[in-house]
């Protein structure tokens, strides 16, 4: 395991939906079933393009948060990924989980 995955899989990272400058662009990215997330807390970020579960979730702007979950190969390592957004600043927390070739 590189040492990437395994730091992001350890705990909650701070993250950002940086690509995104309003929750009508995030809308559109979660339409696509692809959202960009970048976790802040790694030398330089991380940007890492999150393939969503289906179905995807509608986003609702009066909760204030929503939860994505999704999968991706990082460093040649299939994980999941899950996060918390705060839609007033489209930044949050999330982790990566390791996952096990079935």
């Amino acid at each position: 395991m590189s040492p990437l995955v395994e730091k992001l899989s350890q705990a909650q990272h701070p993250l950002s939906l940086i690509r995104y400058k309003s929750s009508a662009e995030l809308r559109a990215a979660l339409a696509r079933g692809v959202v960009l997330v970048k976790f802040t807390g790694t030398q330089g970020g991380t940007e890492l393009a999150v393939q969503l579960d289906q179905p995807v979730r509608e986003l609702d702007e009066a909760a204030g948060e929503y939860e994505l979950s999704g999968s991706l190969t990082l460093d040649y390592q299939p994980v999941a990924c899950s996060a918390t957004i705060a839609l007033a600043t489209l930044t949050g927390f999330g982790c990566l989980k390791v996952v096990e070739p079935a």
